[in-house]
């Protein structure tokens, strides 16, 4: 062997003694088993009867689901009855907390309250942001009109013409659907659900297209004013209470809550008080 291939064969040996002694040297990394379990959030349905207070998120302005009183800033309505119910079975007290349409799947998802409630449609893009219960109704968009108008505006094709105003309050599925389906008329914005059919009494709008369960209850309220064919909306749609998502065993609670409630006489008669 010459001298050069046996400088060559000890400087590779030396190079692989080298690493074998950093090989050696290294800790080992720990098995599975060894390494230390991660602490897992503890489950809503552990956590809320622990604090004894259920968080609701609710608009307070979508009669008669949910409403919230001007004078002492109480809250009444279907849902804050169903809420108050769904805090008392887990021992725990309902805790109101502000929203608007456009933030309650934001500050669902951010913390800010458990569970939102107030006559919530289910919608697959609030569906990527939350969870929901099984559906509490069904119900879909139609027309509130003045009765005088009432065989106007039969027809989405009756309400999109250049000289009607429909009205619509920011953010929710209200403005969603005029948005999707009016090109000619005027869309009119009306910041405050509470009173946004005084613009259709006062002929400041023409129509409102909302869920055929509020024009029912407005129409009761406002004389003046007439839902169209509530019994054949011109959409589909659910309504039911958002959860957090990654929170599935609460989710699971407040399905069989809801489930409950409606084949046992529960919603039915709280629908009742307000809708009869």
């Amino acid at each position: 062997m010459s001298r050069r291939a046996s400088t060559q064969r000890a400087a590779t040996l030396f190079a692989l003694a080298c690493l074998l002694a950093v090989t050696a040297a290294a800790p080992a990394e720990p098995s599975v088993a060894d390494r230390p379990a991660k602490k897992q959030q503890e489950s809503l349905l552990h956590a809320v009867p622990k604090s004894k207070m259920l968080r609701v998120c609710t608009t307070g302005d979508y009669r008669p689901f949910t409403y919230k009183d001007p004078t002492d800033g109480s809250y009444s309505g279907i849902d804050i009855d169903m809420a108050q119910d769904l805090a008392k079975s887990l021992d725990a007290k309902a805790l109101f907390v502000d929203t608007t349409w456009a933030n309650l799947t934001k500050d669902l998802a951010g913390g800010k309250c458990e569970i939102a409630v107030g006559g919530v449609s289910i919608t697959l893009p609030r569906a990527r942001q939350v969870y929901f219960s099984e559906p509490t109704r069904e119900d879909g968009k139609t027309p509130i009109v003045r009765c005088a108008d009432k065989d106007k505006y039969q027809t989405l094709k009756d309400i999109d013409q250049t000289g009607t105003t429909v009205v619509v309050n920011p953010g929710g599925t209200n403005e969603q659907f005029a948005r999707a389906n009016i090109k000619q008329a005027t869309i009119k914005v009306h910041p405050d659900n509470t009173t946004i059919f005084d613009e259709i009494v006062a002929g400041r709008a023409d129509v409102m297209m909302t869920d055929a369960s509020e024009t029912l209850y407005q129409a009761k309220l406002h004389p003046e004013l007439c839902s169209v064919h509530p019994d054949k909306p011109f959409t589909f749609a659910e309504k039911a209470y958002a959860t957090p998502r990654g929170e599935r065993d609460f989710q699971e609670y407040v399905t069989q809550f809801v489930h409950l409630a409606t084949h046992d006489g529960t919603y039915a008669k709280y629908e009742a008080e307000w809708l009869s």
